[in-house]
């Protein structure tokens, strides 16, 4: 008897010096349900001898177990509160990326600063902004159009080298304007006889033709752009100009459905001054364009330029060519350039003018980063 009274003296000790729960409490807790609401409080010893008290909260954890009190056990060991934190605030430390996505920690900012780095390098992008006339896009097209058939004889040969630069400038939220300076450089054979002053042709600087295009700031499905255009007599010969200035109204409409892009160009100018001795003008040009990309960069184009002279008659009047080429998108070193072989045939012509025509293309592309 003496000895179980000192193995309870001894029980009793050790329970409460290294907070072993009592003998009865522990029963308690055995029978206890731990899906029921109503379990019974259960009473624990700390280490220190502090008595805690908890109770069962199953129904409103997720995990379905008794929810440890953290006094009691380390943080990294309770994981409601490690889902709560990051959940509801920020993380003190970094996150993984899909983690901190679902958080709010990648801001609308960075991902639109990144779609947007995206596009400026996704060359199907480039492409078809290289294929907009007036896309937001800084290009210098460099042009050189070799004509043959040139004369009454048709053994003559034609060359107009062109540099055109396009610069678009945000005037307003809403309006973009896009300036198009078309500069010819032209060597022009003689379709006449030849005399004293003009032996053989004409080299040099032809009428300058700038365009100012008004147009949509954020484009729809339909891109389009107006404004007017000017011919201004810059030419340094009789023949490699017309000796007047000419204005008028231009316009491009055009859409880009998938791999394809198509539109049209027209423009149409009166002459308002210049030299008396040279006759008044009524002309224009209509070029409708069709792109389509292939892969690597590619494409097919056709984008011939049909003139006509409302001054002249019959067959004097329209000059309709037929034909197309092969281009590329591409970059030599750091730089995105766009280049292109066309062949065009005339079938429809003024006098003297070519029957056929071979143009290269080579131009610089300044994309937005």
């Amino acid at each position: 008897m003496n000895r179980a009274r000192e193995l309870l003296i001894i029980t009793t000790f050790l329970a409460v010096v290294l907070g072993i729960p009592a003998l009865g409490s522990a029963q308690n807790a055995a029978k206890c349900d731990p899906t029921e609401r109503h379990c019974p409080k259960i009473e624990k010893k700390a280490a220190s001898g502090d008595t805690v008290t908890t109770e069962n909260k199953t129904a409103e954890t997720e995990s379905g177990l008794f929810k440890v009190d953290p006094r009691f056990t380390p943080a990294k060991f309770v994981p409601d509160q490690a889902v709560s934190t990051a959940k509801n605030s920020k993380a003190d430390t970094a996150l993984p990326i899909d983690q901190a996505a679902a958080t709010g920690d990648i801001t609308f900012a960075q991902a639109k600063m990144e779609a947007q780095q995206q596009a400026a390098q996704d060359p199907d992008a480039l492409r078809k902004a290289a294929q907009n006339p007036i896309a937001s896009l800084i290009s210098v097209p460099l042009q050189n159009n070799t004509t043959t058939g040139v004369g009454p004889d048709g053994d003559r040969v034609q060359n107009v080298f062109v540099a055109q630069p396009v610069v678009p400038v945000r005037l307003t939220s809403k309006v973009n304007m896009i300036m198009r300076f078309v500069t010819p450089v032209i060597y022009q054979p003689n379709t006449f006889p030849p005399t004293p002053a003009v032996p053989s042709g004409q080299f040099g600087l032809g009428d300058i033709n700038p365009s100012f295009f008004f147009s949509p700031a954020k484009a729809g499905k339909v891109i389009w752009g107006v404004g007017p255009t000017f011919i201004i007599p810059t030419a340094t010969g009789t023949t490699l100009g017309q000796g007047k200035l000419q204005i008028g109204p231009t316009a491009v409409v055009l859409v880009q459905p998938k791999k394809w892009t198509f539109g049209f160009l027209v423009n149409n100018t009166w002459s308002v001054a210049g030299k008396s001795n040279r006759p008044a003008t009524n002309q224009g040009i209509f070029q409708y364009f069709i792109n389509y990309n292939l892969k690597k960069g590619y494409y097919l184009t056709w984008q011939p330029t049909i003139t006509f002279n409302w001054k002249a008659t019959g067959s004097e009047r329209w000059l309709v060519p037929f034909g197309g080429g092969v281009g590329r998108i591409m970059k030599l070193g750091n730089q995105p350039v766009n280049i292109s072989v066309q062949a065009y045939a005339n079938p429809v012509r003024q006098p003297n003018a070519g029957s056929f025509t071979l143009r290269f293309q080579f131009t610089l592309l300044y994309p937005k980063k």
